[in-house]
């Protein structure tokens, strides 16, 4: 099971918990801005079935920002989890 989470925010509008907003100039910032959100959850939602059971699936800018952090900085998966844990501006 598939939640759309549309539409898909401005990284920039994040909220920071001290104050201020991203760099437009982050890297992830700019490489979110080369996604084509929409049509990357219309594929994404497409693989689940609609049955109503199990737990929703996590939203697509979680599971593809978590995979593209892992490949980019050639992390396990564990280490994947803590770079997130510390620095969740990365998704």
């Amino acid at each position: 099971m598939y939640r759309k989470h549309l539409p898909h925010p401005e990284f920039e509008s994040f909220f920071l918990p001290f104050g201020g907003h991203l760099d437009s100039s982050n890297r992830w910032v700019r490489m979110a801005k080369l996604i084509p959100w929409t049509e990357v959850e219309q594929r994404y939602e497409k693989l689940f079935a609609d049955s109503g059971m199990g737990a929703p699936a996590k939203n697509v800018r979680i599971a593809l920002g978590a995979l593209i952090i892992k490949e980019r900085l050639g992390l396990s998966d564990e280490e994947t989890v803590e770079q997130i844990r510390e620095n969740p501006t990365c998704l």
